[in-house]
């Protein structure tokens, strides 16, 4: 059995990084509503960066980026990326949100995308990420809130991962997710779905 999620992350990072977009109209979207609260000024965060798509497409709208992810195969590749499109105002670091600093300059934007249902207290995440921002910054989440799809799923994917075939995946529903946001000291600004079983997109202001 596999339960550590680096390596897990790590194997499975050249299959990720050629995966192609399950919904590409609905990123691009997602893109869209993002960068109306980027500006060439701005200073973002993004836990759980991957392969680096979504910092990478956002870098020419934003002053700088620190991007963060536990999996350094992930990074390397999203590294190479970077280099590639002449990107250069991204720093990727390997890290966990729950172990970062709070730096002495707060980030105007803070994102996490497809990673809060991979962490074991998304409250505690959703909190850091809080800690991190300006007041009146910008938390943004694209999630999947598995609890919408299937009642069965959250003991589907328990054994899994007792099994070592997945990491440790949260099962909770689109409400449960809004809440832990708003209870957290944000105001949900924009929420949408593209269709049922796709990720909640959620942008939220901090208070």
């Amino acid at each position: 059995m596999n339960s550590n999620p680096t390596k897990f992350w790590d194997g499975l990072a050249e299959r990720y990084a050629k995966s192609p977009v399950k919904n590409e109209e609905a990123y691009q979207h997602k893109l869209e509503i993002t960068r109306e609260y980027l500006d060439p000024n701005t200073n973002v965060f993004e836990f759980g960066c991957g392969t680096g798509s979504t910092s990478i497409a956002h870098a020419p709208y934003v002053n700088h980026i620190l991007a963060i992810d536990i999996s350094a195969k992930m990074l390397k590749i999203a590294e190479e990326k970077a280099l590639a499109a002449n990107i250069d105002n991204i720093d990727f670091k390997q890290a966990d949100i729950s172990e970062m600093p709070v730096p002495e300059t707060l980030f105007d934007v803070v994102m996490g995308h497809s990673i809060l249902h991979l962490v074991k207290d998304r409250e505690e995440v959703i909190q850091k990420a809080r800690g991190l921002l300006k007041p009146g910054g910008i938390f943004i989440t694209s999630t999947a809130c598995l609890g919408d799809t299937s009642k069965l799923l959250k003991y589907v994917l328990s054994f899994a991962h007792f099994l070592g075939l997945v990491p440790l995946v949260q099962v909770f529903t689109k409400e449960e997710l809004a809440k832990s946001i708003k209870d957290s000291g944000f105001n949900i600004v924009y929420q949408w779905r593209p269709k049922k079983g796709e990720a909640e997109f959620i942008v939220a202001e901090r208070v």
